[in-house]
């Protein structure tokens, strides 16, 4: 029993059969992560004001453009470990090779572009999405622990993870890691995900954030924590100047979020702010809901602005 707790152990699979389908583990996790986020994101602008059911529209177009931006920038920087030399294997997603990159700055577009179509208001959506998709993140590791991948050095810490068939990629041939206990990285960034979800929360409340620099939270925390657990990892990266590339991404984007809330991240007295009822400012944003727009928003209720045919924009 001893040995059993001086480590966790790998799992003896990493997918269940359905008759003929195959359920990967690693997929799974990523929808519910996915369903997590849409569900969290949606709760935070129904909060707001906003109108029922607008994320679930959102991820039509954000969800799969994030699949297809995560799969092409991790085949961009790692195609030999993806492929294994086989061409077709870029489509196996299943396998793991999903860059994290690519796949906020393609899903980010792509929900973009669905709240132009909608004509719904990007900075208060940046704002739900933000302490959102930590947490679909933080579900997506545990993915990596069923594919045994993602892990860091060898160690003796009793929660260290216990790897026996781990595939190493090199950029010239393919082999089993050594079985042994090793640094659970995926579980650090887990944790490390769940505290970013918690921290923008609460940023929100606690500070004046300009309205839509809550994402800026999100991007420097996630960025200071990705950089630490990438840096201890041990599957084939580019290395320059002695760090991973994934370490100088990191770099980049945490020093631009933080040069982007110190510079332009703290609301003025009378802007809106993160977090704030989509109604605080009907000049900007229109009304929340179907409803005429209130009095003081310097229209009449009998006026062509104060009716209901003017607020497309968040009734949607």
């Amino acid at each position: 029993m001893g040995a059993f707790l001086a480590y966790i152990p790998s799992p003896p699979v990493n997918g269940v059969s359905i008759g003929p389908i195959r359920l990967h583990f690693y997929g799974l996790m990523i929808a519910l992560g996915v369903i997590v986020a849409v569900w969290m994101a949606q709760r935070q602008w129904t909060r707001i004001g906003g109108r029922s059911g607008a994320f679930s529209s959102l991820a039509v177009w954000a969800v799969p453009a994030g699949l297809v931006g995560a799969r092409v920038y991790s085949l961009c920087t790692s195609w030999n470990v993806d492929t294994q030399g086989h061409w077709w294997k870029a489509f196996a997603v299943w396998d793991g090779g999903l860059g994290i990159w690519g796949g906020v700055l393609v899903g980010v577009a792509g929900g973009l572009y669905a709240a132009h179509r909608l004509r719904l208001p990007w900075a208060p959506l940046m704002d739900c999405v933000a302490p959102a998709l930590p947490l679909a993140q933080a579900i997506g590791r545990i993915g990596n622990y069923f594919n045994q991948e993602l892990y860091g050095w060898r160690t003796n810490l009793p929660w260290g993870v216990k790897i026996d068939h781990a595939l190493i990629g090199t950029t010239t041939a393919s082999h089993y890691a050594p079985p042994g206990v090793y640094q659970p990285t995926f579980l650090y960034e887990m944790i490390g995900d769940v505290l970013v979800a918690v921290l923008v929360v609460w940023a929100m409340r606690r500070f004046r954030i300009r309205r839509g620099y809550a994402f800026a939270i999100y991007s420097g925390g996630y960025t200071f924590v990705r950089f630490w657990t990438e840096y201890m990892r041990i599957d084939p990266a580019h290395i320059y100047l002695g760090l991973r590339l994934n370490d100088w991404t990191c770099i980049l984007v945490f020093t631009c979020s933080v040069l982007a809330l110190l510079i332009r991240g703290r609301a003025p007295a009378g802007d809106d702010v993160a977090g704030a009822p989509l109604d605080v400012h009907p000049s900007r944003y229109g009304p929340a809901t179907g409803a005429a727009a209130p009095a003081h928003a310097g229209s009449s209720a009998g006026s062509p602005s104060g009716s209901a045919t003017a607020t497309p924009d968040l009734a949607g």
